[in-house]
């Protein structure tokens, strides 16, 4: 604390606010009387040490024993029989199905030899007429369409008559029907039928004895 005495300015200021201040507080105007009276500051006594003695009960040291049983941790083996078709089952949800090649190899072989599919769409046909492509389109047509009555059997994905108004309940097969235009909102969906679509019901591909050659889609021909 510092007990330099202010300065005469300082006492001036002091003097001025102090006065204000008794007239306004009059617990303050008691304490600076009995101050000027001779009264000593509570900052100037010195402390007074109390001594207070507090009774402490004495503390009894007792053992006391408790029997403790011991644990015995038993593992018991229990035997789950699944049934066979359970873990096939989930063996084939976990198995990734990865696309064959061979499948792909095969079509696009069959619609070369039927349909010269492969030659049409190599052709560079801009030096060609519109006439003479629609020619070439005519029996690229015929050609695909033989090798897909031959080899796959089709059905539409909706039996309705394109162009009529349908309603697709909640729970309707996404993968099979494709929503277009203002979607908004949740199932039911009520719209117009613009394709019906097609799904494949059954599969022909001639079986192969060398899948290494189902790679050759069209031999190259020598003539001698």
């Amino acid at each position: 604390m510092n007990n330099t005495p202010p300065s005469f300015f300082s006492r001036i200021a002091i003097a001025i606010g102090s006065f204000f201040a008794i007239l306004g507080n009059g617990r303050l105007a008691a304490d600076v009387q009995r101050v000027r009276g001779g009264e000593r500051l509570a900052a100037d006594v010195p402390p007074q040490e109390v001594r207070v003695e507090v009774p402490v009960e004495k503390i009894v040291e007792v053992r006391i024993e408790v029997p403790v049983e011991k644990i015995v941790e038993k593992t018991v083996e229990k035997r789950v029989e699944v049934p066979v078709e359970k873990l096939v089952e989930k063996l084939v949800e976990k198995t990734v199905q990865l696309p064959t090649e061979t499948a792909a190899l095969q079509l696009l072989g069959l619609l070369q030899r039927e349909a010269r599919f492969v030659d049409f769409i190599q052709e560079d046909v801009a030096p060609y007429t519109d006439a003479e492509i629609g020619a070439a389109a005519r029996v690229v047509h015929e050609g695909c369409r033989k090798v897909l009555r031959e080899h796959f059997a089709l059905a539409p994905v909706r039996a309705e008559a394109e162009g009529s108004r349908i309603t697709l309940q909640a729970g309707f097969d996404a993968a099979a029907v494709r929503l277009t235009g203002n979607v908004v909102g949740q199932a039911p969906f009520t719209g117009t039928l613009g394709h019906r679509g097609w799904q494949v019901t059954e599969v022909k591909l001639p079986q192969l004895t060398d899948t290494a050659a189902a790679k050759v889609l069209a031999q190259a021909e020598v003539e001698l």
